[in-house]
């Protein structure tokens, strides 16, 4: 079983920047994609970010310029650093990673959630 860990969400002003860290853990042998999704009140989950194993990564149109992705393959952790935040990036933030575990079965993770809130 793998476990997803989040940190990092709080309250911002409009303009200011937070750093989303996610920590897998588990019984992991592999990770392949990892990727932050975000879901705002009354609004349906979507995706932000994504980072292949190989560190090629892909952006919603509505955060490119102002997030950035990477990992840490040595620590199994995804991170977020979101700059010029705006009340828009409001929402629960939640990361995913899928791969392979020790006993060789596929898994797809999900973190718990971090609230992110943009005052104006």
């Amino acid at each position: 079983q793998v476990q997803l860990v989040e940190s990092g969400g709080g309250l911002v002003q409009a303009g200011g920047s937070l750093r989303l860290s996610c920590a897998a853990s588990g019984s992991i042998f592999k990770i392949n994609a990892m990727g932050w999704h975000r879901q705002a009140p009354g609004k349906q989950r979507e995706l932000v970010a994504t980072i292949t194993g190989g560190g090629n990564t892909d952006y919603a149109d509505s955060v490119k310029g102002r997030f950035t992705i990477s990992r840490d393959n040595a620590k199994n952790t995804v991170y977020l650093q979101m700059n010029s935040l705006k009340p828009e990036d409001t929402a629960v933030y939640y990361c995913n990673a899928g791969g392979m575990g020790t006993d060789w079965r596929v898994f797809d993770s999900w973190g718990q959630g971090t609230q992110v809130t943009v005052s104006s």
